[in-house]
């Protein structure tokens, strides 16, 4: 449910609702806009009956049913949408975020050398694994901590954001060390003791999506980080399992303005997962930007013949600046800004 506060409603107002809701059950979320308050109440939906009598308490303006089943990451709740802040970075409505770089730290030599590069061509977020979820077991699985240790490293010598995967809620406290970013990987979208682990910290969160599930499903699993009072979630597009084969996954574009409808949380695609194709990934990340996403994350390796893995849907540098050159139209048309990573915070 939805407490509608009146315009001017007083701070005091505002806080015996708050207490009145919590004291039937419920757990308050208050989120101010610019004229008014709206008052979160979620909990057990049999105690609804109970709130509508805050109706009639002084201030309140009206209550209303929140009817999707993801109440704080529907657009009923928070009209405006969410910015996430990551350093100075806003991720959100005008500025573009671009997250890039390796699948898998396998090097110090590798890892500073692709975060030179990215930095160079206008990224503004280091992307790499440390802890890496593989089909085989026999596969690359990350340096793990030794991996983190890299990263800070290249995030100490170019002042570039870190987003990294986390794999599971024994992790977190490690990750968090050295991550400005959790990623959550599709294989873990429903992963919900690790979901409800994360919320409980003040990192932002990126959700990807699995490979086998819809919007819906994805929207209910940010419910939880969000649930746990964690705001800062970031949604992820990376393609999901269908019938065809001659991509790895199919991107579906459509979820970006659908999710925009949905939710008030900021969306990025990855075109890489989202293909597996090199070639695929500049047309596909040009159609994200025209679709009205807030950011891309793109895999760079300085030699993707060599790469441990992923390399066949990886950029070179050389290739990433050209990307990177060819989005600029399609973010003004967008208006959209690309913040330089030079102001990125160190």
């Amino acid at each position: 449910m939805i407490v509608v506060m009146k315009p001017g409603a007083s701070q005091e107002q505002i806080n015996h609702i708050c207490h009145q809701v919590q004291a039937m059950g419920f757990t308050p979320h208050p989120i101010k806009g610019v004229e008014q308050t709206v008052i979160g109440a979620i909990g057990d939906e049999r105690g609804r009956e109970q709130l509508q009598g805050l109706a009639l308490v002084e201030g309140v303006e009206a209550v209303i049913p929140i009817m999707k089943p993801y109440k704080l990451a529907s657009r009923e709740l928070r009209k405006q949408p969410t910015i996430v802040k990551v350093g100075s970075l806003e991720i959100g409505p005008s500025q573009f975020v671009v997250m890039a770089g390796p699948c898998s730290v396998e090097s110090e030599e590798q890892i500073l050398a692709a975060a030179r590069a990215v930095k160079a061509a206008g990224a503004n977020i280091l992307r790499g694994g440390a802890f890496k979820p593989r089909t085989s077991p026999y596969s690359f699985q990350g340096l793990e901590k030794q991996g983190l240790e890299l990263l800070w490293k290249a995030r100490e010598e170019t002042g570039l954001p870190i987003v990294t995967e986390v794999l599971g809620a024994e992790d977190i406290s490690l990750v968090s060390n050295y991550a400005d970013i959790l990623q959550i990987g599709a294989r873990n979208m429903q992963n919900f003791p690790l979901l409800k682990g994360v919320g409980k910290t003040r990192k932002p969160i990126l959700l990807k999506r699995g490979m086998m599930s819809t919007v819906t499903e994805l929207l209910m699993s940010a419910e939880y980080i969000l649930s746990q009072g964690n705001p800062n979630v970031i949604l992820c597009e990376r393609g999901i399992r269908t019938f065809e084969d001659q991509t790895r996954n199919t991107l579906d574009l459509s979820a970006i303005p659908l999710l925009k409808g949905l939710t008030h949380l900021p969306v990025i695609v990855d075109p890489a997962h989202g293909t597996g194709v090199r070639s695929l990934i500049p047309p596909m990340a040009r159609a994200a930007v025209a679709a009205g996403c807030d950011g891309l994350m793109i895999e760079v390796h300085p030699q993707p013949e060599l790469a441990l893995s992923d390399g066949a849907q990886s950029l070179n540098p050389a290739q990433f600046l050209a990307l990177m050159e060819s989005l600029r139209p399609y973010l003004q048309i967008e208006r959209r800004t690309l913040q330089p990573a030079e102001t990125v915070s160190s």
